[in-house]
């Protein structure tokens, strides 16, 4: 009897445009591609021996793993995936394989969330629609300060926009040292001076038990009411319900987000209709380079695991 494959969160439905899966059946491999998000991660996943997951789309956490007694292996886009406990996987049999990705989609996406922001693009893009010509005064980035949170590979290139688009850049981390910074063109600071002194902020750190809820109503009042945050990295490292009283009492200036602490965000979510907002469904990822990249090693995890060659094995 052949091995079944689930192949997730295909909510663009192109998961073939990007891999070969039809070749999988020479290897006795029978592909389920799902495009809607899983209502029930375990009744719709329990007879499947093989997944591939699309980011942090569907958790695989302890409780989950253990209820899918079938899994033997957890294809993720990306290195590292919050959402699966690799651990608990390890100790359950279930080998984890990552793949590659594109280091200039999330950076690229961060700037034009900015970019729409500070000229109002989507607002003015709907008023021409409808009839409207200039509705609204935007700001110029140059002679701004950016404050770059977390300055990784992400961050770092977030900072060379900032410097080639003429602003003063900041930036602060926990274990950032100065040099790392100026290596950035970046000026390293305190957590607090970072909000008190930036115009934006933008948000590059990596979700954790330490970062989560990193940026609260503190650090968010301290931005104030000219200042703007960007979130592409993980939802919960902002304070959700801090962010909305700022944007709905007018403490702080507007948000740019691409993630958010729900996904996909639920037709009800009050950020919908929060004042002062530019949104995109996370979309950090989703390029035709990153998707060639996710789904092309995606393939070669899963054949070679079958081979009985597994590469690009996550460990805990």
């Amino acid at each position: 009897m052949g091995q079944r494959l689930a192949i997730l969160d295909d909510y663009q439905a192109v998961a073939y445009d990007y891999a070969p899966w039809a070749e999988l059946a020479n290897d006795g491999v029978d592909v389920t591609v799902f495009t809607e998000p899983l209502a029930d991660a375990v009744d719709a996943l329990r007879d499947f021996d093989m997944i591939m997951a699309m980011r942090e789309r569907t958790t695989f956490d302890a409780g989950i793993l253990r209820q899918l007694p079938k899994l033997k292996l957890l294809v993720t886009t990306g290195m590292v995936n919050a959402a699966i406990d690799v651990r608990a996987a390890g100790e359950q049999g279930i080998t984890v394989c990552g793949t590659g990705g594109s280091p200039a989609a999330a950076p690229e996406l961060t700037w034009a969330l900015l970019l729409a922001f500070a000229r109002n693009v989507p607002f003015e893009d709907r008023r021409l629609r409808s009839g409207h010509w200039q509705s609204t005064v935007g700001f110029e980035l140059s002679g701004k300060t950016l404050g770059v949170l977390g300055l990784g590979k992400i961050g770092s290139k977030i900072a060379r926009y900032g410097k080639a688009f003429g602003m003063d850049v900041i930036a602060w981390s926990p274990n950032l040292t100065e040099e790392t910074a100026a290596d950035a063109g970046a000026r390293k600071v305190s957590k607090e001076a970072l909000f008190r002194e930036a115009d934006v902020v933008s948000v590059h750190v990596r979700l954790s038990e330490r970062s989560r809820a990193l940026v609260g109503e503190d650090e968010l009042r301290l931005l104030g009411p000219e200042g703007v945050l960007v979130n592409t990295a993980r939802g919960p490292i902002v304070d959700e319900a801090a962010l909305l009283r700022g944007l709905n009492e007018g403490w702080l200036g507007g948000a740019a987000l691409d993630v958010y602490d729900v996904e996909p965000l639920p037709a009800d979510h009050p950020l919908l209709t929060a004042p002062r907002t530019v949104l995109t469904p996370h979309l950090g990822y989703v390029t035709s380079q990153s998707y060639a990249r996710f789904y092309g090693e995606a393939f070669e995890d899963v054949r070679a695991w079958v081979r009985g060659n597994a590469v690009r094995v996550l460990s805990s």
